[in-house]
């Protein structure tokens, strides 16, 4: 059976659940501004208790990945989610949420060839690439300064 490309986006609309556009976008955006609104929080808390502003937000940094890791091994992360979509991908909550799935998957197979193997399956890309474009600007920086 040969599929046109038009037949097969006409059937893939048609099993797609709708989506509520109208809902979903100021829903992503409301629990997405509230991650960052903690993150601003718990970093002027650091900052009030004297901490300089690098020191204040590797130490947030921390405490949101920490955040993030616990709700995803508590099963809330996938649950809140649900509900806020794309407002969960907030890059570092994101980011850690997808590390701690990954190796709680991969769990049931040993800790060094499950867990260890597949802990950066979906994480390994974005840290080759993040080191490989840094290596790039960094030579870019350095040839024309």
């Amino acid at each position: 059976m040969n599929i046109t490309p038009e037949q097969y986006s006409e059937m893939s609309k048609k099993a797609s659940p709708k989506s509520n556009t109208k809902v979903n976008l100021p829903v992503a955006f409301a629990v997405g501004g509230a991650i960052c609104a903690l993150g601003e929080i718990i970093m002027t808390i650091f900052q009030r208790a004297g901490l300089d502003e690098t020191s204040a937000g590797t130490w947030t940094s921390i405490i949101l990945v920490g955040l993030s890791a616990l709700l995803t091994g508590l099963g809330w992360y996938e649950k809140i989610a649900k509900h806020a979509g794309a407002g969960t991908l907030v890059p570092i909550t994101g980011f850690s949420n997808s590390i701690s799935s990954s190796a709680i998957e991969a769990k049931s197979e040993g800790f060094i060839l499950g867990v260890g193997a597949k802990i950066f399956t979906i994480a390994g890309p974005v840290i080759l690439y993040g080191c490989s474009a840094s290596v790039i600007y960094g030579l870019i920086y350095y040839i024309f300064k």
